[in-house]
């Protein structure tokens, strides 16, 4: 990222922050930063644009965290916590930006920012369900959908205790015994059928994405970046056949579903090998 565009970034979460995203003008910002208001916009097309940038910024700060957190541990049980407390910290020390921008509804406020909340949604939950299945085996595979929603809820809920407390909480323990209570829904749940079986949590995510559908360029962008995670050379090759026959005039359903075949397995790569298939079923080409 150029110099200059960190820094607007930088001054824009604190003014947005100590003012309000709704109260802070361009021409604030631009100031601020040491530019005109015609610069401003050399750099970002709109305060819409920047808002974005400084979402995309926090995603990518999050992201780094997790790395650094976890780069020497095995155990999955003690990496989910590390990322736990990463997140948790992160949400703390920006907690007076995130507030602010809860309370005037800023986000989501064009449909770039709701497709990029969307991206991330759904990357959140393969990530937590990937967690819950490498901490308790494949033999919870058929309550991993159920166990990740759960998991999902009692995380927000926290969250919002950790944004709005006056009190400084320990956020280790917090995660500590947030896993613990999963531990005791796992011991019992076997006694239960799932809920959310692998068919109705498909189908609830493309209904889900129906009507605000991410871009396929997107998709494909997103999905390359968990294929090069895996680093098999198999998908990678699958990626790029896959890849090339979308961006064809006519691209081939059948060669598409094929390629998308190949990555059943991967519960990373579920969601988008679920929204790619629904399109090419609802677009067909010949």
């Amino acid at each position: 990222m150029k110099e200059k565009d960190m820094q607007i970034i930088e001054v824009g979460m604190r003014l947005f922050a100590n003012k309000g995203f709704s109260a802070t003008s361009v021409q604030e910002i631009a100031t601020e930063s040491g530019i005109s208001k015609g610069a401003f916009y050399l750099h970002f097309k709109s305060k819409d644009d920047l808002l974005l940038a400084i979402l995309q910024y926090h995603f990518d700060m999050i992201n780094r965290a997790f790395t650094e957190e976890t780069k020497n541990i095995q155990n999955p049980r003690e990496k989910l916590i590390r990322e736990q407390i990463a997140l948790y910290s992160h949400f703390i020390t920006h907690r007076d930006l995130l507030i602010m921008l809860a309370k005037e509804q800023a986000i989501p406020r064009n449909e770039t920012i709701k497709q990029l909340l969307m991206e991330k949604q759904i990357e959140s939950h393969e990530n937590y369900r990937k967690s819950i299945m490498e901490i308790y085996g494949p033999d919870i595979e058929p309550f991993s959908w159920d166990l990740t929603i759960i998991l999902e809820g009692i995380i927000k809920s926290y969250m919002g205790v950790l944004l709005f407390s006056t009190q400084d909480l320990d956020i280790k323990r917090l995660t500590e015994f947030m896993l613990n209570r999963l531990d005791s829904m796992v011991r019992d749940i076997h006694k239960d059928s799932p809920f959310l079986t692998k068919e109705k949590t498909e189908a609830f995510l493309f209904n889900f994405l129906s009507t605000d559908q991410p871009s396929m360029s997107n998709v494909l962008k997103n999905l390359e970046e968990e294929i090069e995670k895996l680093k098999e050379d198999e998908l990678i090759v699958t990626f790029q056949v896959l890849k090339e026959e979308m961006i064809k005039e006519k691209p081939r359903v059948p060669v598409i579903q094929g390629m998308l075949s190949n990555f059943n397995g991967y519960t990373s790569l579920d969601s988008y090998r679920l929204i790619i298939s629904e399109f090419y079923s609802n677009n067909k080409s010949e």
